[in-house]
């Protein structure tokens, strides 16, 4: 700022000499200052919601959402999401794919789905802003369906379609040319190479599109643990969304259909991921979520580690940790990994009490009924009212059999299972600030 009033300064003073041409030069090089300092300021919006800890997410679709003329459904619900205290809304992949749920991504740049048309997904995401709440593209770029057959029978070319590929872009292990996969294989499809140059410029090219001219604000990486988080990295750099969060779902550990209770190994799996991206990226806590849909059928000794701290990597991490309790791959009509239905308010009052970044399913809030909808509302004000951010502090009171108790951030205390139990008489600044089956959450008077 010193810099630019003093060259202004030199400015008017040849001007008022009459020297217009060292004028112009001065003028130039204040111009290139301020570029790199805009550049600057750019560059520092990547990650930008990571770094406030304030963000409470909603998934704003299941499995079976294809059906329902979504985009215009979504829209019509703008106003009550945004009411509720959310800060980004996760919607399902948006442009064209094989299958209807679009997670078998053809032409990218078609943005006309079984969601909707690309109107109405235009008309969704304007309607969100203007509600100041954040758009997330699902980017499914691990695997894509050929459109023609190519070597060995297999559809692993693109042709007709944008981005036109041939089987230089499918790697060697899924039936291409390319090279061999950078991570796990996605079964039966083709799995795109991203150590290709003319790939990655592609695909950057592709989601600054999404960013910018469609209008997406954050991402989500669908099956990530499928290429090298450095590759992630490169792409938020050059895309710079706002927030971004990766599906790095790798099995917990298990001793036969037991659960062990160190389950450090699968959260530090997440956590190298993480660091691959140049810790711009958070990610689901697929450790969270295993341990405490086991904890809360009266196992709570589960939710506290050897350090006496949160066993997930919310524990280690949790202004990465994206906590949640069920999504469309492990719950809804697929449920892969559900969540006990009897159990899903306890596992509410643990992730929005909790640090980490929360995320709440669309069935849980939509299609349970009323009291489930209010008793999550209610627990997200207690959140945004009591300050919880995603970097909080937890001290664990209580961990065993029936009962997890917490406070949090000095200003909540929690518990959740079936035993009885309420702060110390000796903290009589407690007040009730709500409770359900098996749970209460008390604040500061």
């Amino acid at each position: 700022m010193l810099l630019n009033s003093f060259i202004f300064l030199l400015v008017f003073i040849i001007i008022c000499s009459f020297n217009l041409y060292v004028a112009t030069l001065l003028l130039i090089i204040m111009g290139l200052l301020n570029t790199g300092h805009d550049q600057t300021n750019q560059q520092k919006d990547i990650g930008t919601a990571l770094k406030n800890g304030k963000e409470i997410l909603f998934q704003g679709f299941n499995w079976e959402s294809h059906k329902y003329n979504w985009w215009e459904n979504l829209e019509s619900k703008v106003g009550e999401i945004a009411k509720a205290g959310f800060t980004s809304v996760w919607l399902p992949p948006p442009t064209h794919s094989f299958s209807p749920q679009g997670y078998t991504p053809q032409n990218l740049y078609s943005l006309n789905t079984n969601y909707g048309s690309e109107h109405h997904l235009k008309a969704l995401l304007a309607k969100m802003k203007q509600h100041k709440l954040r758009s997330m593209a699902d980017i499914v770029i691990n695997h894509r369906v050929g459109t023609t057959q190519g070597r060995g029978g297999i559809y692993n070319r693109f042709d007709g379609i944008p981005l036109s590929w041939d089987e230089h872009a499918v790697t060697s292990d899924t039936g291409g040319l390319g090279n061999r996969k950078t991570g796990a294989i996605f079964q039966g499809f083709p799995n795109i190479d991203h150590t290709q140059d003319f790939v990655r410029k592609d695909i950057i090219g592709w989601l600054r599109w999404l960013r910018h001219n469609v209008g997406f604000e954050d991402f989500r990486f669908d099956f990530a643990k499928g290429f090298s988080a450095k590759y992630v990295k490169e792409y938020i750099e050059a895309a710079k969304p706002l927030f971004c969060v990766g599906e790095y779902w790798d099995s917990c550990n298990y001793r036969g259909s037991s659960l062990d209770y160190n389950q450090d190994s699968h959260r530090q799996r997440i956590i190298n991921w993480i660091d691959g991206t140049g810790q711009l990226s958070a990610a689901f806590d697929f450790t969270t979520k295993g341990i405490l849909q086991e904890a809360v059928k009266g196992e709570f000794w589960r939710l506290r580690d050897g350090q006496g701290k949160p066993p997930g990597v919310m524990g280690w991490w949790p202004s990465r940790s994206v906590t949640f309790v069920d999504n469309h791959d492990t719950g809804s009509t697929q449920a892969h990994w559900p969540f006990p239905s009897d159990h899903i308010m306890e596992g509410y009052a643990y992730i929005l009490t909790h640090p980490g970044i929360p995320t709440v399913f669309y069935d849980h809030l939509f299609e349970w009924g009323n009291s489930i909808r209010n008793q999550i509302a209610k627990l997200i004000d207690v959140r945004k009212r009591e300050g919880i951010e995603s970097r909080s502090s937890v001290r664990i009171l209580e961990a065993k059999q029936n009962l997890y108790s917490a406070i949090i951030g000095d200003k909540v205390c929690m518990k959740i299972g079936s035993a009885s139990w309420c702060p110390s008489a000796s903290h009589t600044q407690w007040e009730l600030a709500t409770s359900g089956h098996n749970y209460a959450v008390w604040r500061k008077q």
